[in-house]
């Protein structure tokens, strides 16, 4: 029987290689500016088009290379970061496996320049798929400039999985922000086409939080500060106020090196418990300084994930470091003696009085009910009847006669018999109501955003989304990750009503918001459809209209706890039974529960 056992080559082992280390442009990107990180770079510029799928290119000033280094760097683990065993765990370096530039030099066209400062000429080198096509001498600035042209030229299948330039652009923010906190005392450039997304200076991680991501995270930032003999931890977290209900915020950094650790997540959560919203997640920025001989990063090849040799006494000094920044910046919620106690009866006094104003708009009937679906409900409320109220006799009163017209409008029905009865409320949360059977048990928020996400949907299907002008258009700057996104998704946004401009860098000006929706908060809303889109793109698979009708009927549905009047709950009920799918809101929670009479019973016996 002959061999079959055989090796390799080089070029189909660099691509298999590939697929871990080089996962999507963002990988590549990552890979290549820390390389430019440990060359001692002092400015480092990252040029991308069509989100790094047709070129990326990372420019920077730091130390270059050889000739013969130049070509050395593109074979297999090949690297200047260790020589022995021992120096895996006395890592001060980004990378160190000697597997990026080959492995991306595997799946792209690369072409390197790259000159040592005591040096007149550099050295060019192309290389596409593996295979060096040229090398030679060149003129070029001091250090390395490394051009990634189509990548994933020769792998159709791994090109076509990778996402829309929105995703993929925001994939690519995600790891220069990552980098750039890191690295506060480096020079960043980020240039998207055209556009320059950052221009970063030099300067303290405080003032490099902000210029990342805003004026307004100047106001929530607390110092963390903690030592011990073992490790050090410093950075800053935010105020509860300003915790978001998306991850994406939270970064953690060991050795500079970021890293993802649900365990000291739950440090950080931990430390703000009761003062956070229920799914809220608090933004923070925490450096750790350990001894590298206590941590082991060559656990994966993204270099992400970490292990430490005693992680709990990590832990306890995380949650104390974060437990004294909250305390010592009066983060925490105080008691005001001063306010007025009947602040809240008035509130809800003054909501009652106009709650009827907008009632009709926020429950509006705008579905066409379905004949055969509104018979199956009206089954439930056979058998219930109206009692009638003993009426005392009137003496000498003058018999009344009464006209009646026959028609399918005024004849009684079932279905009118059980919305005389009584509706209540319990706990802001449910409605309660008699059916046939037992007790109906309605879960409000649910209820309404399965009656809002059909209702989007025909809108969208029959093309009939109608607009409210805004009273005082509202001008909301996002991340240019966020931005980006709402660039892609902005004509499907005006499909459902929404009246978004360009208004500025990283900035849209919202102008009105599909009719039916609470007018008043279209910056919350907007803020929240937004987040919730994301949430449900990285959660689920759903085509991208369906996202936008699941994430807006979650944010415009009303919230539970929110009271109800006698009315709302009727016309909130009428319009849930007249859905094609009234049992399941859009995420598939149910939407009511039936208490048997006979489960009742069976408590009593």
């Amino acid at each position: 029987m002959p061999d079959i056992i055989q090796l390799l080559p080089d070029a189909i082992a660099n691509q298999i290689a590939a697929g871990e280390v080089v996962q999507r442009p963002a990988s590549a990107i990552k890979e290549l500016m820390e390389n430019a990180i440990d060359a001692g770079a002092r400015n480092i510029r990252l040029i991308v088009k069509d989100a790094g799928k047709t070129l990326l290119q990372v420019i920077d000033d730091g130390m270059g290379m050889t000739e013969t280094d130049a070509r050395m760097s593109l074979e297999r683990h090949a690297t200047s970061k260790i020589r022995r065993a021992e120096d895996l765990f006395t890592l001060h370096t980004m990378g160190f496996r000697g597997e990026a530039l080959a492995s991306i030099a595997a799946v792209a066209q690369l072409e390197m320049k790259t000159r040592m400062g005591d040096q007149e000429l550099g050295t060019l080198l192309t290389v596409e798929g593996s295979e060096v096509k040229r090398q030679e001498p060149v003129a070029c600035e001091k250090g390395t400039s490394i051009c990634v042209k189509n990548l994933f030229f020769n792998i159709p299948a791994r090109r076509n999985f990778l996402k829309s330039n929105a995703v993929e652009m925001r994939h690519i923010i995600d790891e220069f922000q990552r980098l750039a906190l890191a690295n506060p005392d480096i020079g960043f450039m980020l240039q998207q086409a055209d556009e320059l997304v950052y221009d970063l200076a030099a300067a303290k991680i405080g003032q490099r939080i902000v210029n990342l991501f805003g004026k307004t995270y100047q106001a929530q930032l607390a110092t963390c500060q903690e030592e011990t003999d073992q490790l050090k931890v410093s950075g800053y977290v935010g105020k509860p106020d300003f915790a978001r209900k998306t991850r994406g915020e939270q970064f953690l950094f060991v050795n500079r090196r970021f890293i993802r650790s649900n365990y000291l997540h739950h440090a950080v959560m931990s430390a703000f418990e009761g003062l956070l919203p229920e799914g809220s997640f608090p933004f923070y920025v925490l450096f750790i300084e350990i001894d590298p001989r206590h941590i082991d990063v060559n656990v994966h090849p993204t270099k992400t994930e970490i292990k430490f040799i005693d992680e709990r006494a990590v832990y306890a000094v995380v949650r104390a470091a974060v437990r004294q920044a909250i305390g010592s910046h009066n983060l925490t919620p105080a008691i005001d003696f001063d306010a007025d106690v009947n602040l809240i009866a008035k509130l809800n006094n003054a909501a009652g009085e106009t709650r009827e104003a907008y009632f009709d708009e926020r429950f509006s009937t705008a579905l066409h009910k379905h004949p055969n679906n509104t018979d199956n409900w009206e089954k439930l409320f056979e058998g219930l009847e109206r009692t009638p109220t003993p009426s005392r006799p009137v003496e000498d009163t003058p018999p009344v006669h009464t006209l009646r017209f026959e028609s399918a409008m005024n004849q009684t029905t079932t279905t009118s018999v059980a919305e005389d009865k009584p509706l209540f409320q319990l706990h802001g949360r449910y409605i309660v109501k008699q059916v046939k059977s037992g007790m109906m048990i309605i879960d409000q928020q649910a209820a309404h955003e399965r009656v809002l996400f059909e209702k989007f949907m025909a809108q969208v299907k029959n093309k009939t989304a109608q607009s409210q002008q805004s009273l005082f258009p509202q001008a909301i700057t996002f991340s240019p990750a966020d931005f980006a996104l709402v660039l892609e998704i902005h004509q499907e946004l005006i499909a459902f009503g929404f009246r978004v401009e360009v208004f500025g860098k990283n900035t849209m000006v919202v102008n009105g918001i599909p009719a039916g929706v609470k007018p008043g908060n279209e910056r919350e809303l907007f803020e929240g459809l937004i987040e919730q889109f994301k949430i449900n793109q990285d959660e689920l698979v759903l085509p991208l209209q369906e996202n936008l009708m699941r994430s807006l009927a979650k944010r415009a549905a009303i919230r539970s706890g929110q009271m109800l009047e006698q009315a709302e709950m009727r016309s909130l009920t009428g319009n849930l039974f007249a859905c094609t799918t009234p049992n399941y809101a859009p995420d598939g929670r149910p939407t009511f529960f039936i208490l048997e009479l006979n489960k009742i019973e069976s408590y009593f016996r």
